[in-house]
């Protein structure tokens, strides 16, 4: 139980960390367009991520795939951007872009997920079960990132609700910074 724990506690810290910043900025991107009533439709879209990422990690740790650690650290901001930038793009159907949010988020995932196999393959040792390791990280990734939503659910209710902030004018200064925050990010680690 106790290489559980450890690898929770890495997952966790792999989206609550100040490193985290791609990783949170993706949430934001994704969960933005969602309100608290909205509550289970961001928790699906989340897990939808989640099953993303930890199926290109568990491919990477197995060595069943492998791609240029360059590339992945490019490709990561680019689907922060492509997320928010769909945000902007959609915003007269938030309903048809929150549908888009799921595919976004599934597929965005496999990509991020290739991102700390390296890292992780190197701390799963041979004597140790890589299938608790992987669990365990993941549950860790996912209770991050449910924390995560509900911290910027909780902020959009207050400036939805209490502030009178119109959602379309929120989800458009959210997007415009996750955008400009990410394309800043890619374009620092262009890999040629």
């Amino acid at each position: 139980m106790s290489d559980f724990a450890f690898y929770f506690k890495m997952g966790w810290q792999h989206i609550i960390s100040r490193d985290a910043l791609d990783h949170q900025l993706f949430i934001l991107a994704l969960a933005c367009v969602y309100t608290t009533k909205d509550l289970k439709r961001v928790l699906i879209l989340v897990t939808a991520f989640t099953i993303g990422h930890s199926l290109t990690l568990a491919l990477s740790v197995y060595d069943v795939i492998r791609f240029s650690s360059k590339w992945v650290e490019f490709l990561i901001p680019c689907t922060i951007f492509i997320t928010a930038l769909n945000n902007i793009f959609q915003i007269r159907s938030a309903a048809k872009s929150a549908r888009i949010n799921y595919y976004l988020a599934l597929c965005f995932g496999l990509i991020h997920g290739m991102g700390f196999a390296n890292a992780i393959r190197i701390m799963l040792a041979k004597d140790q079960s890589m299938a608790l390791g992987l669990f365990g990280f993941n549950v860790g990734l996912e209770v991050g990132q449910i924390c995560v939503v509900g911290v910027i659910l909780l902020i959009g209710l207050l400036f939805l609700n209490s502030l009178k902030v119109k959602r379309r004018d929120w989800i458009i200064f959210l997007s415009a910074g996750v955008f400009a925050l990410s394309l800043k990010m890619a374009l620092e680690r262009i890999p040629f």
